[in-house]
């Protein structure tokens, strides 16, 4: 749509809209949304329904949340950022960080809201190829940097590819990058990693960089898709004119008290979680051996390499009632889902398997 009654930004109204992995029917499984596959756990679902005063405001700074973060992170309350998703706080980055002449620098392909939210900021989005691999070329990256670069995104694992970065090479790259320059670790899948050497949020923010924040959410591992609450650990000052951009109140009781009993019943859900793991690997060794090329895949998906293909591989899926992800002229995400989906994700990916 074109025809606007008012006056509208040009790039907002050339900006597509963010579109939503497509809902399944009741015979077929979402595979679309990197969604965990387990329902709830009850003591989740008791805390959900206690917040039960909606008549009043939430608190707006998610005291006690905050507080169980900083400790798990040993920092101070004030370098602990929660919001309604990972993806709001790096909203609220780009716009404190960025404006008109500015560039957000990130690998691409990676996730599909990071050009947005340079054009909402009214900053230019600034893009490297992804290696041969899937990941970052983070030595790439670092060439890119200019005197125009005020926000770096580093998403690890990569969605919707599958590799991480490693500690390594992160630790290598930051020594290159200015030290007023923000960099973003996206880590929103990393309780699926098991690759040794993967880089590790804690531990950048425990060897001291203030110009790194790390970002992380509850809507993945811990089954909070529906809540919508996220977090960010770093510098305090950068927390603080991140949250001013913000729009407040805007993590629910509810969601807040959700992530607490989440976090009283890790355990229980980092098993779920090593179950998604070990699914996710013979899922992408089988796809293998049908003939595609996957990359390393390291979060609760796997990715299909089908380039211009995309959308016809897409739509054998759905025709058998699997309902997965395409990125046009990329390839098709396919989320790790029930154990039952599996064999059925095979014989599809087998039949449009590269020639």
């Amino acid at each position: 749509m074109t025809d606007f009654p008012v006056r509208i930004r040009p790039e907002i109204a050339a900006l597509p809209a963010y579109k939503q992995g497509r809902q399944a029917g009741s015979e077929a499984f979402k595979l679309s949304s990197n969604e965990n596959p387990f329902d709830p756990l009850p003591g989740v679902v008791e805390a959900v329904s206690a917040a039960g005063a909606f008549n009043r405001y939430p608190d707006a700074s998610s005291p006690r949340l905050r507080a169980r973060l900083a400790e798990r992170y040993r920092v101070a309350d004030d370098a602990v950022h929660v919001a309604a998703g990972s993806v709001s706080i790096l909203y609220q980055l780009a716009q404190a960080t960025s404006g008109p002449g500015d560039e957000i620098l990130f690998s691409w392909r990676s996730f599909e809201a990071y050009p947005g939210l340079a054009t909402v900021a009214g900053a230019t989005a600034a893009t490297v190829p992804n290696d041969l691999a899937g990941g970052h070329d983070l030595d790439a990256m670092a060439d890119a940097v200019t005197d125009r670069t005020r926000m770096i995104i580093v998403c690890s694992p990569n969605n919707p590819t599958g590799p991480v970065v490693t500690q390594n090479a992160f630790d290598a790259f930051l020594t290159r990058v200015p030290g007023d320059v923000l960099v973003v670790l996206d880590e929103a899948y990393a309780e699926f990693v098991t690759q040794p050497g993967a880089v590790d949020g804690r531990r950048v923010l425990a060897a001291g960089h203030p110009n790194v924040v790390v970002l992380r959410t509850f809507s993945k591992a811990y089954g909070l898709a529906g809540l919508r609450v996220g977090y960010a650990v770093g510098d305090p000052r950068i927390l603080s004119a991140a949250r001013t951009t913000g729009i407040p109140l805007s993590v629910t009781a509810a969601a807040e008290e959700a992530a607490l009993a989440s976090l009283d019943a890790e355990d229980e859900l980092l098993e779920r979680v090593g179950v998604i793991a070990q699914r996710r690997d013979r899922l992408a060794a089988r796809l293998r051996e049908a003939g595609w090329d996957v990359p390393e895949a390291q979060g609760n998906f796997v990715w299909l390499p089908a380039g211009d293909r995309a959308l016809e591989v897409a739509a054998a899926f759905e025709a058998q009632d699997l309902i997965v992800r395409p990125f046009a002229g990329d390839g098709v995400r396919i989320t790790v889902g029930e154990e039952e989906s599996l064999d059925r994700v095979v014989d599809v990916a087998a039949s449009v398997a590269p020639r």
